[in-house]
């Protein structure tokens, strides 16, 4: 018999000090959990980043992480090689994967990695996978929390370990597929006889019709009732015919 192997994919999120790395914005937060055939783990990966300059208000409008909190935290280079183990020969899981992949591929090349992102994992992107399932509708986080029923109560900001918990979520009730019907069908099952390996017919006597026939009373109702289609007719009553 083949060995089964496992499939292993990391739903990923980041957040950053702007939106272009054109204009060389960081990663400050990454935020991963491991699915293993279509199982959360509970294994993560998660670290803020201290980007060595500064983050831009709307930025922190929107994730809510300051200059001020990350001060003490480590550069991308001094965890560039755990974020890359953790995430090697995975498929990536990520929402609207162009930025993120462009952020991540941004930092390594900052430090001089020639290897990309792609080249050590493949990415599957969810806002693809949502556009392509509800075509002209939204189809960002939150939306997509309400449209499958995912609890995103606690998302008051944008943050890169909770927006992956929540799209996992979102990811596995997206490609969940169909449910087995196979407990409905053997419930549906025919009977058979066991040793016989037959249908069994079961007689059941039947009753005889009981038949009730109208009185005189009634008999002279209905032959008025004839007659006087009979007369309202011009003489054309089928019932008489």
């Amino acid at each position: 018999m083949a060995e089964q192997t496992s499939q292993r994919q990391i739903v990923l999120d980041t957040e950053t000090t702007g939106l272009s790395t054109a204009d060389d914005h960081r990663i400050i937060e990454i935020g991963c959990v491991e699915l293993v055939n279509r199982r959360l783990t509970g294994e993560t990966f998660h670290q803020y980043i201290n980007p060595q300059r500064e983050i831009d208000a709307g930025a922190i409008e929107v994730h809510g992480i300051t200059n001020e909190s990350l001060a003490d935290k480590p550069l991308f280079a001094d965890i560039a090689a755990d974020f890359l183990r953790f995430i090697e020969g995975a498929e990536l899981i990520i929402h609207n994967a162009a930025f993120d992949v462009g952020f991540l591929n941004h930092e390594l090349t900052k430090l001089g990695h020639t290897a990309k992102i792609d080249d050590i994992c493949s990415v599957m992107d969810t806002l693809k996978l949502a556009r392509d399932k509800h075509p002209g509708q939204k189809n960002n986080l939150d939306a997509l929390c309400k449209r499958y029923g995912v609890d995103n109560s606690n998302r008051e900001l944008h943050g890169a370990l909770l927006d992956a918990e929540i799209l996992a979520d979102v990811y596995l009730m997206m490609t969940g597929g169909q449910v087995s019907l196979s407990l409905a069908a053997e419930q549906f099952e025919p009977q058979h006889d066991a040793e016989k390996n037959e249908i069994t017919t079961i007689e059941r006597p039947r009753s005889a019709l009981k038949v009730i026939e109208a009185d005189a009373t009634e008999l002279a109702a209905h032959q008025a009732m004839l007659e006087k289609l009979q007369a309202s007719s011009d003489g054309n009553c089928v019932w008489l015919k």
